[in-house]
């Protein structure tokens, strides 16, 4: 066992429930159709990775749906100034679902230990958080922060480590005694990943960014942890074909239309699904070495049985995809990280991110930091504070009407379209 095992309890159990299958039905996911979905939180919300990945997966995963995200993380944060801007940040985008992320500032950050004072502020804000959301009948997820991680070669749990430790239990504290509310673990399963890599070797880093704030590959872990936590449906879409008797013989959530078998054992068929696998693309990869959170995450299963042995090519609108074996097809494949890094799926899922990005760049630059966060004036503009906030609701009222054409651009990126898919016997034994 390494440091961080030892010291930090119930990590394997973090990260065991990380590998356990997630449900399959929309049902049971936390978030709902139609939902105003508002992330609150510190530097770490504010960055939009993993706030970005949870609407990306979300969207995805439902597109006919009308979901929209609203991140109202700032810098240097904590629950007291969270719970204090409240009205103005999480009612004031109607939400309806919120997750809650702080705990980082709180405890004071790394070089800090823990005090009791803190702790019991963190604790009365979270509460005042707690109350305001169940006054206006929001679902809340409540998700402790991550471990710092420790960039230095050495011990991998210092005591502010564990002092956040103790801040991510009061969050599991402030969940159990609200109503209505979903605790989230993110702490335990990114500790595990810290230990697995450094038990590999104790230069390895896993987040991808600094001491406090995750890179792509980090959050891209802590995006899947508060989905698996609020029970995402992991399948995509899944096939099987018998290639004998050149039928469809099971297709969920997606159509197989015009199946044909030829005497070269090419199998071709037109699939449109009802969902789009995700992962982030480029820098966020490297976390799959130690979480193997894309095929996870992605059910995009195919199974083909009765072909003639040999290897085949698995090519979409044409372009090959993926290399498989009569046998591996037979037992069936998940094909989610062949299809993302380029062909039709990839090129839909990229506008997807695109239309996404530029969504909450407007948001965060034009309307949360550009009209709500903006200053005074200076005292020479002789106006009132009530003529300043006058005049900055109504530029937000103003900016806030460019918002259903972003969302709107976003939904567009969604509508499914069907795609060619074709076995091509390229090897025969």
């Amino acid at each position: 066992m390494t440091a961080m095992t030892k010291s930090l309890k119930s990590t394997a159990a973090g990260m065991s429930l990380l590998l356990a299958a997630l449900p399959t039905t929309a049902a049971d996911f936390f978030l709902k159709n139609g939902d105003k979905v508002v992330m609150i939180g510190d530097s770490i919300t504010e960055q939009h990775l993993y706030s970005t990945y949870v609407e990306a997966w979300a969207l995805t995963r439902f597109p006919t749906w009308n979901l929209k995200f609203f991140n109202v993380g700032i810098g240097g944060d904590n629950a007291t100034w969270g719970s204090a801007r409240f009205r103005r940040d999480v009612l004031g985008c109607a939400a309806t679902a919120m997750t809650v992320n702080f705990g980082m500032n709180d405890c004071g950050g790394p070089g800090s230990t823990f005090d009791e004072n803190r702790y019991k502020e963190f604790m009365t804000s979270m509460q005042k958080i707690a109350n305001q959301a169940k006054a206006a009948n929001i679902r809340v997820a409540w998700c402790t922060t991550t471990p710092a991680e420790v960039m230095d070669e050495g011990p991998s749990v210092l005591p502010y480590i564990l002092n956040l430790e103790k801040f991510s239990a009061a969050v599991k504290k402030i969940a159990a005694t609200n109503g209505n509310a979903l605790f989230i673990d993110q702490f335990y399963p990114f500790a595990a990943a810290i230990d697995k890599a450094r038990a590999a070797n104790p230069k390895n880093r896993i987040g991808g960014g600094d001491v406090v704030h995750p890179g792509p590959p980090g959050q891209t872990l802590m995006a899947a942890e508060i989905l698996k936590g609020m029970s995402f449906p992991t399948l995509v879409a899944a096939v099987e074909i018998n290639a004998t008797t050149r039928k469809v013989v099971q297709n969920k959530n997606c159509i197989i239309e015009g199946l044909k078998v030829a005497a070269d054992g090419t199998i071709e068929f037109q699939q449109k699904d009802n969902a789009l696998p995700f992962f982030p693309e480029g820098d966020a990869k490297n976390i799959l070495q130690w979480v193997p959170l894309l095929e996870r995450m992605n059910g995009y299963h195919l199974k083909v049985t009765g072909l003639k042995t040999g290897q085949y090519e698995v090519r979409l609108g044409g372009l090959k995809v993926a290399d498989h074996s009569a046998a591996q097809l037979g037992t069936g494949v998940n094909l989610a990280a062949a299809v993302l890094p380029a062909g039709p799926i990839a090129d839909q899922v990229k506008a997807v991110m695109a239309a996404i990005g530029a969504k909450n760049s407007y948001f965060h630059d034009r309307i949360f930091a550009g009209v709500l966060r903006a200053g005074g004036v200076p005292e020479f503009m002789e106006m009132t504070s009530e003529q300043v906030e006058a005049k900055r609701m109504a530029v937000f009222t103003e900016r806030m009407k460019k918002m259903p054409e972003l969302f709107e651009v976003i939904r567009k990126t969604l509508v499914m379209q069907a795609h060619q898919v074709e076995l091509v016997l390229v090897q025969s034994k």
